[in-house]
């Protein structure tokens, strides 16, 4: 699987887990609604310091996002 497909997947899950819309998600990393949406559909590459500020907004370790083992 493609990593763009395979990390958006995975912060949807996660969003999804603690019941937050993408723009709340947004909101809490400081990060434009649009921009989580494209990383959601895989479309974005995104970098390594949004996905840091996502893992923050999602109170989640970076091991914990990247543990693509739990789905």
């Amino acid at each position: 699987m493609d990593i763009k497909i395979a990390i958006g997947k995975r912060i949807k899950l996660l969003r999804n887990e603690i019941g937050i819309s993408q723009e709340e998600l947004a909101d809490r990393a400081g990060i434009d609604r649009t921009y989580i949406t494209s990383v959601e559909c895989g479309r974005r590459n995104i970098s390594i310091v949004n996905i840091e500020k996502i893992a923050k907004a999602l109170d989640v370790t970076l091991s914990r996002l990247f543990d693509f083992s739990i789905e």
